[in-house]
């Protein structure tokens, strides 16, 4: 091979390499970036976050979805973010995992606030076979989003360091759905 026809073949190899190097960095070659509303299959479990949104104590419509949480600080906001979930399993329970965070564009990370709500999501809960949550005739399935909650506290910064995205964990995923709040 000529000396002219190696040099016409490194911008070539120089972007291939740059490629691989980049590539080998992606930690979660598995996550799948996802909008609200489209659903996501993690394993047995499809997710599907449907709606998310800052919640005002003060507001008669979110008294029921902040039951039991102290009123926020002055620079604290309320998140609620809404799915709905489906054990797609014919077999057995599945259950419900932990780990779920939200994180801003300066990589800040919040995870979800404990909550008596009737709306509240329950993680580490098993879904039985072929059922959802929330379930049939529940107050989240009845209730005007029809999602079980997922509550976190952010600070009014975070407003600034959008988008803010949701990870959820599980088999083959995680998911990542930036969130419209």
């Amino acid at each position: 091979m000529t000396a002219r026809r190696i040099l016409s073949l490194l911008p070539a190899l120089a972007v291939l390499a740059l490629s691989i190097g980049l590539t080998a960095c992606d930690t979660s070659e598995n996550k799948q970036e996802l909008e609200e509303g489209v659903p996501v299959e993690l394993g047995e479990l499809q997710y599907n976050v449907i709606f998310s949104r800052y919640l005002n104590p003060g507001d008669v419509e979110d008294k029921d979805y902040l039951v039991g949480q102290p009123p926020p600080q002055p620079d604290q906001l309320y998140l609620g973010v809404f799915v709905q979930i489906l054990n797609k399993s014919h077999e057995g329970p599945e259950t419900i995992p932990t780990g779920w965070v939200v994180t801003d564009t300066e990589h800040n990370t919040y995870t979800p606030l404990a909550s008596d709500s009737p709306y509240a999501l329950h993680f580490a809960e098993p879904i039985g076979p072929e059922d959802q949550v929330p379930a049939l005739g529940s107050t989240a399935q009845a209730g005007p989003i029809d999602g079980s909650m997922v509550l976190f506290s952010i600070p009014d910064s975070a407003t600034e360091n959008r988008p803010l995205e949701l990870t959820i964990p599980g088999e083959g995923g995680p998911a990542v759905y930036k969130l419209d709040a």
